[in-house]
């Protein structure tokens, strides 16, 4: 029987952190990805862009990447179609970006084919699935299982090669709160991936569209793109932050700001000074007392502890400057 390999919390807390390995910086670290959309909306524009962009060792849209070869297996295409694509991005040629538009299926074959190709080209660092049906094993009787077992198989050649593989997939007609939740199959597929990109766009012909991407080592995030000239151009971006602090009411915002430029360490006193304090107002000191209890990881996170105590003249509220930022729930931040 082999025995398990255990570590102590102590000794993993001492080891020095792990960065993830990004083959474009803080938005597609090495691992398997999905990029789901709806038919037609430019997928394929997107992946011939990031490839280009990786192997020429270009940014993509802003963010920085490490340069190497590229595999894009674009199972849906023919070659004459895919160049007309090429001839409308770029005029240079480049020897580092291979495609091919058939290989086997997962179940026949398809992790030897990409591993052979590693061995042959060992500076291979990104490549692309167009479409995850085509390489997809058969169901049977638990489309999980099989989602599960096939995404994971191209986690492992990923992990194992150091590679990012994106998996281009479709999403779901019906719509979902969840953007995620609109990935097509089963959550054998969402929940394996590494990251989850989900490209999206209020109704067809408009060239407007939103990426909202999320995943393990991956902060959430959405980027506002438009479809210019057969080029997907980053327009704007909401990070995990931006996220939180739409969900903030303004009074906590204001609270936040008034400790930011207070020279004081620290501030005492009742509901109703704070209100005044922060220019609050317009808030009863109920609301206010409430806001500040369900928002006190927002400010914790912003360098700021609250915490309230019942006195003789009433309650009490005090606020701390910590010596840290963004430090969610950390309850070793310093006050300052």
């Amino acid at each position: 029987m082999r025995q398990l390999t255990a570590r102590t919390a102590q000794e993993l807390l001492e080891d020095p952190i792990e960065e993830a390995d990004w083959v474009i910086e803080d938005l597609l670290p090495v691992g398997a990805h999905i990029l789901a959309g709806a038919p037609k909306i430019g997928k394929s524009w997107m992946v011939l862009a990031m490839g280009l962009a990786v192997s020429m060792g270009q940014p993509f849209w802003d963010y920085t990447v490490c340069q190497g070869a590229v595999l894009y297996l674009c199972l849906e295409d023919t070659y004459s179609r895919v160049k007309k694509r090429l001839w409308k991005l770029t005029d240079e040629a480049n020897d580092r970006f291979y495609l091919a538009n058939s290989a086997a299926t997962i179940k026949d074959g398809l992790a030897a084919q990409i591993e052979y190709f590693v061995i042959t080209h060992p500076d291979l660092k990104l490549v692309f699935i167009d479409t995850f049906q085509k390489v997809r094993s058969p169901t049977g009787d638990s489309i999980y299982a099989a989602d599960y077992s096939d995404f994971s198989a191209l986690k492992a050649i990923a992990d194992k090669h150091g590679l990012a593989m994106m998996v281009v997939h479709h999403t779901r007609k019906m719509a979902d709160e969840d953007v995620m939740n609109t990935v097509s199959g089963s959550s054998g597929i969402t929940g394996s991936a590494d990251s989850i990109w989900v490209l999206r766009r209020a109704s067809r012909g408009v060239g407007d569209a939103t990426l909202t991407v999320t995943g393990r080592d991956v902060e959430f995030r959405e980027l506002k793109l438009a479809l210019r000239d057969c080029r997907w151009n980053l327009i704007e971006r909401t990070s995990e932050e931006e996220f939180e602090e739409r969900d903030v009411p303004d009074c906590v915002l204001k609270v936040v700001e008034f400790m930011a430029l207070s020279t004081n360490g620290s501030w005492q006193g009742s509901v109703g000074d704070l209100i005044k304090a922060a220019g609050a107002e317009g808030v009863t000191t109920a609301t206010f007392g409430k806001f500040l209890a369900q928002h006190s990881v927002f400010m914790r996170s912003r360098g700021i502890v609250y915490s309230k105590k019942h006195t003789s003249a009433g309650q009490q509220i005090t606020l701390e400057k910590t010596a840290c930022e963004r430090s969610e729930g950390d309850e070793g931040c310093a006050r300052v």
